[in-house]
């Protein structure tokens, strides 16, 4: 019973993290409209910095503020040469994700392993005199729960905002933005920026949770935040008054729960990423299905 507890709550804390993940692509695909697969490469660099930071005695708080400041950057990075250099979106993410593959390997190497003596936002100072009681898979879990819904939170906030109404008009009606004579290009750099600051602060935190960094742990990702936002949005779909976050983030948990029982029931480690695949297509055409559903009945 305590085993099946312990794998609740890890595979709990797991979708929470990557919820911050699912935040980053909520604003590029379902905001945005932009296919940014910058993702694949801002969640290992968020890793590689934080692994790097960590083995050095940086704080662990202070490495998530970094992380997010760099995977900005990235994001940067990928607007720009959309916006700017007037490349399509889809080659902009590609040119950049390529580019920051072999920035990452400069960083970190191909691997990196934070050694148990280095301190992480679940075992800092702070975190210890308020939840020192409780074993250490509790702590990730209040610590990862608190982060999301504070990103969640500052999200909505931001999405209020003059500059978050504008952003979500980008990618619903772009001439309306040029329209108000505001620039529709920095409104999609600024979208991209904060998506990949979001990301990389994923990856810091399953850099602080798993104590070490990989080079190919991007590969992927931007599939899994995909699909975990068309898990939520077409969950609530007929219930307007859930917000678009809460909605990814609950699809965040749910697809970790999937890949889990998957592991749980024997699959091997090498087929993971096919079930990925298939799960998320099956997704795409249970939200096809259901929204052609919809259509009809009205």
């Amino acid at each position: 019973m305590n085993v099946l507890l312990d794998l609740a709550i890890s595979t709990l804390t797991q979708g929470l993290i990557y919820a911050l993940l699912s935040y980053g692509v909520y604003i590029t695909y379902k905001i945005l409209d932009f296919p940014d697969l910058t993702v694949d490469g801002s969640f290992p660099l968020g890793a590689a910095v934080t692994a790097v930071l960590l083995t050095r005695g940086t704080d662990p708080f202070l490495t998530l503020l970094i992380a997010i400041a760099i995977g900005a950057l990235a994001g940067l990075v990928t607007g720009l040469i959309h916006v700017r250099l007037h490349v399509r979106d889809l080659l902009a993410g590609i040119i950049t994700m390529t580019a920051l593959f072999s920035i990452n390997l400069q960083i970190a190497g191909s691997n990196m392993t934070v050694e148990r003596a280095a301190s992480t936002i679940f075992t800092a100072d702070p975190v210890m005199a308020l939840l020192g009681a409780l074993p250490l898979i509790y702590r990730k879990l209040i610590v990862s729960l608190l982060i999301a819904l504070i990103g969640k939170l500052v999200l909505d906030v931001y999405l209020k905002t003059k500059n978050g109404l504008l952003l979500r008009a980008v990618g619903d009606n772009s001439v309306l933005v040029t329209s108000l004579a505001k620039d529709k290009g920095l409104v999609k750099i600024t979208g991209l920026v904060i998506a990949n600051a979001l990301v990389a602060l994923s990856g810091a935190i399953v850099c602080h949770e798993q104590r070490a960094f990989s080079s190919t742990m991007g590969t992927g990702q931007v599939v899994f935040g995909l699909a975990t936002v068309i898990i939520g949005t077409t969950l609530f779909r007929s219930m307007s008054f859930v917000k678009g976050t809460t909605a990814v983030l609950v699809g965040s948990i749910l697809y970790k729960g999937c890949i889990q029982i998957a592991i749980s029931i024997g699959l091997p480690a090498n087929l993971l990423k096919l079930v990925t695949a298939v799960l998320f297509l099956g997704i795409l055409v249970f939200g096809h299905a259901r929204k052609g559903g919809v259509k009809a009945h009205a």
